[in-house]
C-alpha cells in the first residue's frame, strides 16, 4: 500500500475515533466496539512487533473514557515513515 494512502487511512481511522465525542454519553459506548476493532486494525495495517505493540496501544487508547484525542494510527504513521526510516538512513 502507498504511504500516503496509508496516511489518508490513517486520518480516516483517527477520525471514526473521534466521533465519540459527537453524541455524549452515547459516544462513549461506541469505543466498545471501536477500541477493539482499532486495535486489530493496527496490527493488520503495521506488521511485526512494532504493529502488535501499536495495536495494544490503540486498543487501550479506545478504550478509555476521553481519551481519543490521541490520533494513534497517524502517530504509527510518523514513527512508521519519518522517524524510523530516517535512522535507517543514518545507518
Amino acid at each position: 500500500m502507498n504511504k500516503f494512502l496509508k496516511l489518508f487511512l490513517c486520518l480516516m481511522l483517527d477520525a471514526v475515533g473521534y466521533l465519540s465525542f459527537v453524541i455524549p454519553g452515547i459516544g462513549e459506548f461506541s469505543d466498545v466496539i471501536w477500541a477493539p476493532l482499532s486495535g486489530y486494525i493496527m496490527t493488520k495495517l503495521y506488521k511485526g512487533k512494532a504493529g502488535r505493540i501499536a495495536g495494544v496501544i490503540a486498543f487501550v487508547e479506545e478504550a478509555f473514557p476521553f481519551s481519543d484525542v490521541v490520533p494513534t494510527f497517524t502517530i504509527m504513521w510518523i514513527y512508521t515513515y519519518l522517524i524510523t526510516s530516517k535512522t535507517k538512513k543514518q545507518l
